[in-house]
């Protein structure tokens, strides 16, 4: 069965833009909590939020029989996760708060776009993913549109603090990649324990900073809104991950300033010409990412993974008895060559 453009988007391409809408509210909501609380507690605060939001959908899902058919973490995957909860959850958060202390907040801002370019760089030199022009040039629009947006005119200077938010960027660079080898595995399990370990380190770090504890509504409501902007938002992302593949997944996320800049807009600050300027850039890269086309024959080696999936053109295995689908099973793939639109999704990381 032949797919076309457009069924191949569905549902890799909104779950990569939900993740965005989610992760962008963070800064502008965040903000307001700010003036409540330290900024080291308040992302251990966040973090913990979305570990335990997370784990009260896993247990729920368990208790009341509606667990997901997705396939559960194994012990291979233990060194993979790992290394993502260091970068991702522990080093690029440190890293972002000693850089952030030692510069100027418009050059934060602008080195923080720094994330999506070494996500699709590490994407394509070290892990051999497909890039292709159009995918180049419209991360090229969202990213500059992203500095336009974040860019204050003022003097810009690569010192110590700019190094350390850099090293935090391409932490999550890292995390953002390698999180592409557990994709096919439960995102709420791999997000809860990320959310979890990461919470408790920064709250750790911001006690040995002598923040103060808020009150306990503004830390429930710090929690909540971590349960959303980084636990859902990681789930989705990693659900993206496995239908995009990491370059085109972090090219949709790096939206998030621009959806983050439209919610301070509607909070009451005043539209400007960057931002319009930034709308253009963005919508012309959005546009250029929707509209690519990957086409061409191609083999499939014989594979044998577990993950959700139902029998596509891509799963035509037999089963004792009857099934339900969508499901989770080890299963084997015979090779096949054919031909048809595609991303580097968990079935196509061939060469080109």
């Amino acid at each position: 069965m032949q797919r076309d453009q457009s069924a191949i988007q569905l549902p890799g391409v909104p779950l990569a833009l939900g993740s965005a809408v989610l992760f962008g509210a963070a800064a502008p909501l965040s903000k307001l909590l700010l003036a409540s609380v330290d900024p080291q507690m308040l992302a251990g605060l966040l973090y913990v939020g979305a570990g335990l939001g997370l784990a009260v959908v896993h247990t729920a899902r368990a208790t009341l029989g509606l667990a997901a058919p997705e396939a559960p973490l194994r012990r291979h995957d233990l060194p993979w996760l790992v290394i993502i909860v260091l970068f991702g959850g522990i080093l690029g958060p440190v890293l972002l708060m000693l850089g952030l202390g030692r510069t100027a907040a418009s050059s934060g801002s602008l080195l923080l776009n720094l994330e999506s370019l070494a996500t699709m760089g590490i994407a394509w030199l070290v892990f051999r993913e497909n890039v292709d022009r159009r995918l180049l040039l419209g991360a090229f629009a969202i990213v500059l549109g992203a500095i336009v947006l974040s860019w204050e005119g003022k003097r810009f200077s690569f010192d110590v603090g700019a190094a350390l938010i850099a090293g935090a960027c391409m932490c999550w660079g890292i995390d953002n990649n390698l999180t592409r080898k557990l994709s096919s595995a439960d995102p709420v399990t791999i997000a809860m324990i990320k959310g979890l370990i990461a919470g408790a380190v920064n709250m750790a770090s911001g006690f040995w900073l002598g923040d103060a504890v808020p009150p306990a509504a503004i830390a429930t409501l710090a929690a909540l809104l971590g349960f959303f902007v980084i636990g859902v938002s990681l789930v989705l992302f990693v659900l993206a991950l496995r239908h995009l593949g990491t370059a085109r997944t972090g090219a949709y996320f790096s939206l998030a300033p621009f959806i983050g800049a439209l919610i301070a807009l509607s909070l009451g600050e005043p539209l400007t010409a960057k931002l319009v300027v930034a709308a253009l850039l963005m919508g012309l890269g959005l546009w250029l990412h929707l509209t690519e086309r990957h086409e061409h024959e191609h083999s499939h080696e014989a594979l044998s993974h577990e993950h959700r999936h139902v029998h596509d053109e891509h799963h035509q295995h037999r089963h004792d008895g009857l099934v339900t689908e969508p499901h989770s099973h080890w299963h084997e793939h015979e090779p096949m060559r054919h031909k048809h639109p595609h991303y580097p999704d968990l079935h196509h990381r061939h060469g080109h």
